[in-house]
Order: C-alpha cells, then structure tokens, then sequence
C-alpha cells in the first residue's frame, strides 16, 4: 500500500513515501479500514521531532523542520514513554471498512476514535493509547483499529471535512468539560485560528457561553466566522485592555493551546474562582507562574488530553444533526505529505489540513 512512514525523530527529511509498504493484517476484535482522508494535528509534528520529551523546553515551531538534538529517547511519545520505529502517523480518520471482525459494519463509512482503550478497563485513563502514536494510523490507504473505535457516521459531509472533526472537537470538548464551562458564561481561546481553537469557539457556542478568541489579526474575520464574539490579535501588548475594548472586564475561563511567554497575562484575565484549561503549549512549555496569582484568586488550573468514554460517539451525533461545522483550509494528497506538514506547521492556514489519501490512489 502506499504510506507515509516515519522511522525516527527527526525533521521533515526523515519522513518517507513508500508505495509498497505492507498492508495491515486486522487482529482479534480488530477491522480493516480503507482510508480515505486523515486530518494533520500537532500531535504528528511533536512525535516526529520529539517535543514530548522534558529534554525539550522550546516551542513547537523551533524543531519542527529540522527536529530537536536534545530529546531523550526513553520519555519521547507523548505519555513519556519511547517510542518504537518504524511508525505510520495520523490519528484523524475517516475511511470505509472493508475486511477483520466487520460485521455489519462492513462497507460501512466510519470515523475513528483514536483514543484507544484497554478493553479490561476503559475507563483507566492511564492505560488509553493514540493511534499514530502507540500504533500505526491513517497515512496510509490502509489501516486496522479495534472495532470498538469505529462509529459509522450518516453525513452529505465530505471525507476530507468529516476529518477534520475528530481530535479537534473531542480535545475542545474535554478542554470545556474539565473547565465546567456553562451557559452564560465567557471564554477566552487562545490559538483560535487552528482545529482545536475553532472546535472551542464552536463548542462553546453550543453551552450557551460567549467566546472570545486570541489570533492573528489577519484571520480575524475567519475567527469571527466560526463563532467568536470578538478577536484579539495575539500581537497586542496588553490582553487585559484589548479584552475590555472587546466588551469583557474579565473571563470564567481561559481555554489555552499556546502556553508561552504570556501564560501569566492570561492568568490575569480570570475572574475570581475561574478556571483554565489546558490542551497544548505550541509557544512554550515552560511558563512563569506566581502561585500567588492563583490562590488568591481560587482559579483552578486544569489539564486535559484523555477524553471520557462516550465523548467521540457524542460528536458523531453532532455532525450528523449538523450542530458541528467543519473547517477545512486545504487538502493535499499523500504523496505531498511534506508540503501538507510544512503547511500546517507555517500557521497561515485558519481550520484543519487534511491529507486526501484517496486522491491517486
């Protein structure tokens, strides 16, 4: 089949283009998936260069042309455990099932939860694996999951829109979860420009609370699009001032993508007893916190990366009565991966890369 394959850490030269690589042979309780679209996300560039490890205390964009030389090899995968070689990335799926334990899901078009469970305990969050991690995913025209990791999906929505949904908005909606976001309240999202940050907008919508969002001024009217109240360009000096021109003194919650420099600014901008959640920290993973900031004002800080049973089947259930909207800035095809990740990894793109892995099949 043909696949895009990763052998070590490393920059953009390390990734490979095979157009006979092995087909997947689906275990036990497993299906086989002819891919037709996969959906690009931070999760592939950290892999492949390493950022996961506490080696590396830089932003995302620092190593993700030329990979990181200070990643330990033993701590590398994003749950602190190495990784193993050769690995075929890509966790946002959307495929149809052709062959394993099909049933009567066989023909069927799918999207793939790519968080993995132990079936003894799926609940243990713990012991929850990521496909294109822990095991091959969708960069290829073929790829094997548990059956239990596919949910036939009923949408006029294209394969290429439908994924860009799945790390995206069940990472969005885990992020307001943890956070007890609620009707009438108001968020600020930072990284509002990309998948995650316009699933949250999106989402929040959905609760009833009001967003507000932090991105390039130039994507502004884009930001607005897909549901913010008002966009601050993530260039202006003082957040605090930009917010209360927007028409907010302050926030319930802060839902933060970026970390960096400015996590401290963002502090600020709580209300007392609000709360901040945290899904990524593409700016910096290494931020300034003065406790006092946090105590005296009750704030709760809270991360989020595994979701709940029952989250991906939830938004499913969305897209199919149309609560959900993609965001699809560009497809490329699989033998253009690397042009499609020096894409993504630019930031010019406001929504979701998907790589059409059915064009030229």
């Amino acid at each position: 089949m043909r696949a895009i394959v990763t052998p070590r850490h490393g920059g953009l030269d390390v990734l490979e283009y095979h157009d006979d690589w092995p087909a997947p042979e689906p275990a036990a309780g497993e299906v086989l998936l002819r891919v037709g679209a996969c959906g690009l996300n931070n999760t592939d560039v950290n892999t492949r260069t390493g950022w996961y490890s506490k080696g590396v205390d830089t932003a995302t964009g620092a190593g993700a042309a030329d990979g990181f030389g200070d990643v330990g090899e033993d701590d590398a995968a994003w749950g602190g455990e190495p990784m193993r070689w050769p690995r075929i990335q890509g966790a946002d799926v959307c495929g149809v099932v052709v062959g394993g334990a099909a049933g009567p899901l066989l023909g069927r078009r799918v999207l793939v939860d790519p968080w993995v469970r132990d079936p003894a305990a799926p609940d243990d969050l713990a012991r929850a694996t990521y496909l294109g991690s822990e095991r091959d995913g969708g960069y290829a025209e073929f790829v094997a999951v548990p059956a239990a990791n596919v949910h036939p999906v009923d949408s006029p929505l294209s394969d290429a829109e439908l994924a860009t949904f799945p790390t995206s908005y069940v990472t969005a909606a885990n992020m307001l979860r943890r956070a007890g976001l609620s009707a009438g309240e108001t968020i600020l999202v930072t990284g509002a420009s990309g998948g995650v940050g316009g699933a949250l907008i999106q989402v929040a919508r959905m609760l009833g609370a009001t967003p507000y969002a932090i991105a390039g001024a130039d994507k502004a009217e884009h930001v607005r699009a897909c549901g913010a109240e008002d966009v601050i360009s993530r260039d202006d000096p003082d957040f605090a001032a930009a917010l209360a021109r927007a028409g907010a003194a302050d926030v319930d919650v802060v839902a933060d993508i970026v970390g960096g420099d400015r996590f401290p600014e963002l502090l600020r901008l709580l209300r007392r007893g609000g709360r901040f959640t945290c899904a990524g920290a593409i700016a910096g993973p290494i931020v300034p916190l003065d406790l006092r900031t946090m105590y005296l004002h009750d704030l709760t800080l809270v991360g989020a990366t595994v979701p709940p049973l029952g989250a991906f089947a939830e938004m499913v259930s969305f897209i199919e009565t149309g609560r959900l909207r993609p965001f699809l800035a560009a497809t490329f095809p699989l033998e253009r991966f690397r042009d499609a990740q020096e894409a993504f990894m630019a930031k010019q793109h406001v929504g979701n890369i998907v790589i059409d892995v059915a064009e030229g099949a």
